[in-house]
């Protein structure tokens, strides 16, 4: 962990030099602090993924179909593995959306900071993701499927349907890849399809995680809204001229003397 979050600093302290002609502005500590904090709710939501706990035998018979809210209800009973296989196409290509913006030479110029600000979205998405999936128990479709083998419904990674992670990642890489392109080539004739294009990958990928049984549509829409906002955002915010509008990683323990911890993110604006 020290390591990652050594390599990610240098990172950030290497790109300053390359970006001449881009409509970013990054400081080398802001930008550092901001990518371990994020790193470290992400490592912290992830053990909360790790440790949640499986349901009973009892609990999985319990489980209704009519409890479900009525957008969600149809998709309960999900299941099928040849759509999981294929959501990670999109997945991955989510991943690598900082190469999709190489054919431009400005970008090929600023590609540094752009990367950057990817790692930054990515972290982003992350900790609204992991923090969702571990603390709040809701199971999967596939849950509902009584075909099933029990231990597969009652497994603990079977109880963090919210939010959809995968769509999440699709919409940050996308959307971030969409906003990079508009904000280097606003006059493009292009910009409209490559936003079509994002909205697309996110409605794809929430089609095959429903299909698959992973998660419910109100699932999707938070994961896609929640990605998008994301790869939009840390962009924007970082546009020259936005000095006065700050996100950051935020901690609260014991607030007040309640015993309330809260963690995530906050931004904030001055005047």
């Amino acid at each position: 962990m020290k390591n990652l979050l050594l390599l990610s600093f240098c990172f950030v302290l290497s790109y300053t030099s390359f970006s001449q002609g881009s409509p970013y502005k990054t400081d080398a500590w802001t930008d550092g602090a901001y990518i371990a904090g994020t790193v470290g709710l992400n490592v912290l939501g992830f053990t909360f993924i790790q440790n949640k706990d499986a349901l009973t035998e009892a609990e999985v018979a319990d489980l209704d179909k009519n409890d479900i809210w009525g957008i969600d209800r149809w998709a309960a009973g999900n299941y099928s593995e040849e759509a999981d296989a294929l959501s990670y196409i999109p997945f991955y290509a989510a991943l690598a959306a900082p190469l999709a913006l190489l054919p431009g030479e400005a970008e090929r110029n600023n590609f540094g900071q752009i990367s950057v600000l990817f790692v930054e979205t990515m972290a982003t998405t992350g900790v609204f993701y992991t923090m969702t999936a571990g603390l709040i128990d809701k199971s999967r479709p596939l849950v509902y499927n009584e075909n099933l083998p029990l231990d597969e419904r009652a497994e603990g990674g079977a109880q963090r349907s919210f939010i959809a992670g995968h769509t999440a990642v699709a919409a940050a890489g996308s959307f971030f890849a969409a906003k990079i392109f508009n904000d280097f080539h606003p006059d493009s004739k292009a910009v409209p399809f490559v936003w079509g294009g994002a909205t697309g990958v996110s409605v794809l990928m929430g089609y095959l995680r429903t299909k698959a049984g992973k998660h419910f549509l109100t699932d999707n829409i938070a994961g896609a809204v929640v990605g998008a906002v994301s790869g939009i955002l840390i962009p924007e915010l970082h546009k020259k001229g936005k000095e006065n509008i700050d996100l950051y990683p935020t901690a609260n323990f014991n607030i007040n003397g309640t015993g309330i911890n809260t963690k995530g993110l906050a931004l904030s604006y001055k005047f």
